[in-house]
């Protein structure tokens, strides 16, 4: 499933914006009587899913990234403590 097939503004929206458009084809599949021909908001909905899933890993390696620096800032200046 590649999200390429949905709007380009899925892409610059924000997690928060994301998770609404995912809460909303959810109601309206909850709601649909007849889910044969909502096929389409499925795809969608796993598109989103995709780019959701995306966005959370992309944010977890930029706060592992920092974390990692800010380690390597700590134990650098703490042996600069010792050697002194």
């Amino acid at each position: 499933m590649k999200d390429k097939n949905l709007p380009n503004d899925y892409n610059s929206l924000s997690l928060k914006d994301l998770t609404d458009k995912v809460n909303k084809i959810i109601e309206e599949l909850e709601s649909c009587s007849n889910l044969e021909n909502s096929s389409e908001k499925y795809q969608d909905l796993l598109r989103l899913n995709n780019i959701i899933e995306k966005e959370f890993k992309k944010n977890v390696r930029i706060i592992s990234e920092k974390t990692k620096k800010n380690i390597l800032e700590i134990t650098s200046k703490i042996n600069a403590k010792k050697n002194k």
